[in-house]
């Protein structure tokens, strides 16, 4: 059914989703009597609810809704499948569309300056020729960005919505979608939705249901590129790997394929070779040596191993440091090992190098040392300090006593696409000396980011512990910069806080010995239980008490899974917050697509911005409208940077008194909560115990059954037996530094000949 409306009135709108319920009058006596409002109007027109996403909420346009009747809880309403915006052709029409705020960065003002100065024909201006709204004066580049963005995004969310309505996609996936493909969105979708497999939510099996529903042949070209496609993004996703040799690829999208069919209509597997060979002919994937990758993988890993080979041919500027460094060391009142010592002449005998060691080896002591060095030698050159998140880079200036630290996205202007951030991507980094720590966490994306930006003749020292878990992303850049043997490494493995009796170290190593008979005391707690439900209840209550001893800032529960069980992350936010924060009249609670947030939660930001961090930690510490009638919360992620977040910035926020410990990677906690039970067995290796005991500073308290320590250890002992590694990413790139060492030797002999 199709209806001639008007906007009347809002009655519920969720910022972040863009799901609102209008009501919205017409004179359509086609409506039925059930969805009429029973309330009489000097208007006589017929007023019924509507419900939709990006619903224009504006009487300054007419609308046509085209939809189905539904009835609820809530009474007859229009459920609405499509919709057009009317805007009459008149310049009092346009004007009014223009200065009803449904394009961000246009208000009244600016509306009328738009319509005069290119009348009826500004929304042709706007579709067709956006740059001439320029000839507007107060109409700046990045004002105009907005503008464009803004125009762009609800008409793609809208059509994005509309395409895939019949197979109940969220506006939250729509949203997933756009910000993937962008302007392109739309395209994809109708010609080749198989793309879409290249979002996170969509695997194969989702995009094939939709797609099937259309009769497209089961060993049509476009579904058999789209299962080639999804493997390569399902191994990268769920394995980290950059490329599958050719065997697994073909295996691996033919059981997409034919999972499910009858024989006589599988596809066959000649047909999977061929769609391959013509992907490979075309450039879309790249086969080197039958490792088959993502073209944009391939990119990466081969120009980063060429950097980096680059970097380590050119011959550094040497200096004889031994008088600075023990001036340094008596000034700052050092106490350095042989190892330590090695290691800071190694940085400054090499443009790139590697530290690395477990917690308490002295890894905070050797930057320091190497930072006052160089600006002792060198004292008009920059030093650069970063790392991977924003905890990190903090945690990074403390120990260092500089407060210049940053992370890599905020130094490699990798936050937004805004002018200023586009034209730092452009520029090579200017500092005679970077230092960035946590160099595990660094993904084979973000290591080409970095490496493309040093200059040649740059000292840089990679930090990190190898025995961590790996990048969330795709590569295992810190392992191979490592094991190619072309970059010096330093690896630290005295355990220097152990003189202080800290069983945190000592027990680290120990488990990275294969030495299950940990140490326990005060600082290293076992606390036993058998089932999922004990360990819960016991997680929670011991949390508790850690809080009422030391502050609910202090401690940090670190979980394997995500969803599952009662000792997962979500359950036992759920159930702490219960008992730390629980709800009151005075405070309501609020509601963010489907998460709900109070004051006093401590939250996690999930995905950088310019205001946070992927993993900052903070307190939400009010919650309320601004003058403008606008939703803010305010959030303290220290005493020193308070926040103010807007509805949609909430999307980014999670509750965090318990987090995963992938999620924990960079940050360092003063308690540490893991539970260590049978049923996470499958996700407890060793590098995930090790990584979530040596985020905690001063206390771990491990709950469950530690017994299954000696299963764990033993599991991957077998592996090692077997020759199989349980850690093993596809990736070529210490082979590719080699190969590419290897040339630019060649390449200097031949010169010098």
């Amino acid at each position: 059914m199709s209806y001639m409306c008007t906007y009347d009135r809002t009655i519920f709108y969720n910022p972040v989703n863009k799901y609102c319920v209008i009501s919205v009058k017409t004179n359509d006596q086609s409506v039925p009597q059930q969805a009429r409002s029973a309330y009489r109007h000097r208007d006589r027109l017929i007023r019924f609810v509507a419900v939709g996403y990006e619903l224009p909420q504006t009487d300054k346009v007419s609308m046509a809704l085209e939809g189905e009747w539904t009835t609820g809880k809530h009474g007859y309403q229009l459920q609405v499948e499509n919709f057009e915006e009317i805007v009459p052709q008149t310049k009092a029409g346009v004007q009014g569309y223009l200065s009803s705020r449904l394009i961000k960065g246009v208000g009244e003002k600016t509306a009328s300056l738009i319509v005069g100065r290119f009348g009826a024909d500004a929304l042709k201006v706007l579709e067709n020729e956006p740059e001439r709204l320029l000839e507007i004066r107060g109409i700046t580049s990045d004002k105009l960005q907005d503008i464009k963005a803004s125009y762009t995004e609800s008409r793609c969310l809208r059509d994005i919505m509309i395409l895939l309505s019949p197979f109940q996609i969220t506006p939250t996936a729509a949203t997933k979608i756009y910000e993937h493909f962008g302007a392109k969105s739309v395209d994809i979708l109708r010609n080749n939705p198989y793309e879409l497999c290249q979002v996170s939510g969509f695997g194969f099996k989702r995009v094939d249901a939709i797609v099937r529903k259309g009769n497209m042949p089961l060993n049509s070209p476009v579904r058999i590129h789209g299962a080639i496609y999804a493997a390569l993004e399902v191994k990268r996703e769920g394995n980290g790997h950059l490329f599958l040799d050719r065997k697994t690829l073909l295996q691996t999208a033919y059981q997409l394929l034919n999972e499910r069919l009858l024989p006589q209509v599988r596809v066959k597997p000649d047909e999977v070779i061929t769609i391959l060979e013509e992907m490979i002919l075309k450039g879309e994937v790249v086969s080197n040596n039958d490792r088959i990758y993502q073209t944009q993988l391939f990119v990466c890993e081969d120009e980063t191993a060429r950097k980096v080979a680059q970097i380590l041919s050119i011959r550094p500027k040497i200096a004889d440091i031994t008088s600075a460094l023990e001036t340094v060391r008596h000034g700052l009142g050092l106490t350095l090992s042989q190892r330590q010592t090695e290691a800071i002449y190694m940085a400054f005998h090499s443009n790139l190098s590697i530290i690395t060691g477990g917690p308490g080896t002295g890894k905070t002591t050797i930057l320091r040392a190497i930072i006052e060095v160089f600006k002792a030698l060198y004292p008009n050159e920059k030093i650069i300090l970063a790392a991977p998140t924003g905890r990190a880079s903090r945690r990074m200036a403390e120990s260092t006593g500089r407060n210049d630290a940053k992370t890599l996205h905020s130094l490699l202007g990798l936050l937004g696409d805004n002018t200023s951030n586009i034209e730092r991507q452009k520029k090579l980094l200017d500092a005679g000396l970077i230092i960035v720590d946590e160099t595990s966490m660094m993904d084979m994306w973000l290591a080409q980011q970095f490496f493309r930006r040093i200059q040649p003749d740059t000292m840089v020292v990679l930090v990190g512990d190898v025995d961590q878990l790996q990048s969330v992303g795709a590569g295992d850049v810190f392992r191979e910069l490592i094991s190619c043997g072309q970059v010096p490494v330093t690896v630290l493995d005295e355990v220097f806080r152990q003189k202080e009796n800290s069983r945190i170290a000592l027990n680290a190593k120990k488990l990275n010995e294969d030495n299950a008979y940990l140490e326990y005391g005060d600082d290293f707690v076992r606390k036993k239980c058998k089932t999922q439900e004990e360990a819960a209840e016991l997680i929670c209550q011991t949390f508790c008490e850690e809080v009422s001893k030391h502050g609910v800032e202090h401690v940090q529960i670190l979980s394997p899974f995500r969803s599952e069980g009662l000792a997962s992350v979500e359950k036992l936010n759920e159930c702490i917050r219960e008992m730390v924060n629980p709800p009151t009249d005075e405070l309501p609670d609020l509601k963010v697509g489907n998460r709900y947030f109070r004051i006093g939660d401590k939250v996690m930001q999930t995905k950088n911005n310019e205001k946070a961090s992927n993993g900052d930690i903070g307190f939400i510490r009010s919650i309320g409208l601004d003058n403008k009638g606008v939703m803010k919360v305010k959030i303290e992620f220290s005493a020193s940077r308070i926040v103010e977040y807007g509805m949609e910035e909430m999307s980014n926020m999670e509750i965090a008194y318990a987090t995963t410990v992938h999620k924990s990677m960079g940050s360092e906690y003063d308690i540490v909560i893991m539970p260590i039970i049978t049923s996470h067995l499958i996700m407890l290796q060793k590098n995930l115990i090790y990584t979530a005991i040596t985020r905690a500073r001063h206390k771990v308290i491990l709950v469950g059954q530690t017994s299954l320590l000696f299963r764990i250890l033993e599991r991957e002992k077998r592996a090692k037996e077997k020759n199989e590694n349980l850690h093993k990413r596809n990736t070529m790139l210490g082979e590719r530094i080699c190969k590419y060492m290897h040339l630019y030797k060649n390449e200097k002999l031949k010169n010098v000949g």
